[in-house]
């Protein structure tokens, strides 16, 4: 899933020490605590980065559990997808539930709750780039479902933003200050709309 000695955003229980996570949060989730957005590790790359040529290594996506597949018809294809369009570099997408989240949430976030994605990021590396594996990607089935509820989106729709926001992470985009918030959310616009999905952002029901 994810190599020792990683710095991470989140992913299962690896034993990597010294996690640095990231994550997304809707205001409409019953996890009130959980909206602070987390670090990026020194070593992201310019947002929006590419390398002409440069070819994104094949992502693992693991069903962790298995009640994805009746939540979302094709999950796998979808995140694939998702997950390409954003600019790919995740070794693994992990589609897990809330309980393992939690766990992940409580030990690198110190906060003992669900979240609805987390993203691990590599640790520093001179060969880091586009076409290198920057980290990996995990989603909590039970905050997606409830979320996408909550929102009156199709749970498909709500996955693949997550799994665009979590990639965008990855590339170095983060949403500290209201300026950098806007751009990421433009990008993951962009990106969804590129997939033949609507913008999250429209509504403004998903807010930072």
């Amino acid at each position: 899933m994810v190599a020792p000695g990683m710095t991470a955003n989140g992913v299962a229980d690896t034993g990597v020490r010294g996690a640095r996570v990231a994550d997304f949060q809707n205001p409409d989730s019953q996890n009130p605590d959980s909206q602070n957005p987390g670090a990026q590790t020194p070593n992201a790359q310019t947002p929006g980065a590419q390398t002409p040529g440069a070819q994104i290594p094949d992502t693992e996506i693991l069903v962790a559990d298995p009640r994805w597949h009746g939540l979302v018809p094709q999950v796998a294809r979808l995140v694939r997808r998702a997950h390409s369009a954003a600019g790919g570099g995740a070794e693994a997408v992990v589609l897990d539930r809330d309980r393992s989240v939690k766990r992940l949430n409580a030990r690198y976030r110190g906060r003992n709750k669900p979240t609805n994605v987390l993203t691990f990021e590599n640790g520093p590396t001179p060969a880091a780039g586009v076409g290198a594996c920057l980290g990996s990607i995990v989603v909590a089935l039970e905050t997606v479902r409830r979320e996408a509820r909550a929102a009156g989106r199709p749970a498909s729709h709500h996955l693949a933003h997550l799994v665009v926001h979590g990639a965008l992470h990855l590339h170095g985009h983060d949403h500290h200050a209201a300026g950098a918030a806007r751009r990421m959310e433009m990008r993951e616009a962009l990106i969804l709309r590129r997939l033949g999905l609507p913008n999250p952002w429209k509504s403004r029901s998903i807010q930072r």
